[in-house]
């Protein structure tokens, strides 16, 4: 069987229909920022430190 490469790691609803995610890439570490709303679709971008490198998980 095949194993998930991504893993949801927090979810938020922020408004009616509208949620933020926060996934990591279970190979690399990177995590990563997804925003669904409802009306327009998804927009997905890599998880910034306060250093402007990527978040990392272990």
């Amino acid at each position: 069987m095949m194993q998930k490469r991504f893993e949801v790691k927090e979810k938020s609803r922020v408004g009616i229909g509208n949620d933020i995610q926060i996934i990591v890439d279970k190979e690399t570490g990177v995590n990563y920022l997804v925003y669904f709303r409802f009306d327009t679709g998804i927009a997905i971008t890599p998880l910034l430190g306060a250093d402007g490198k990527p978040v990392i998980s272990k």
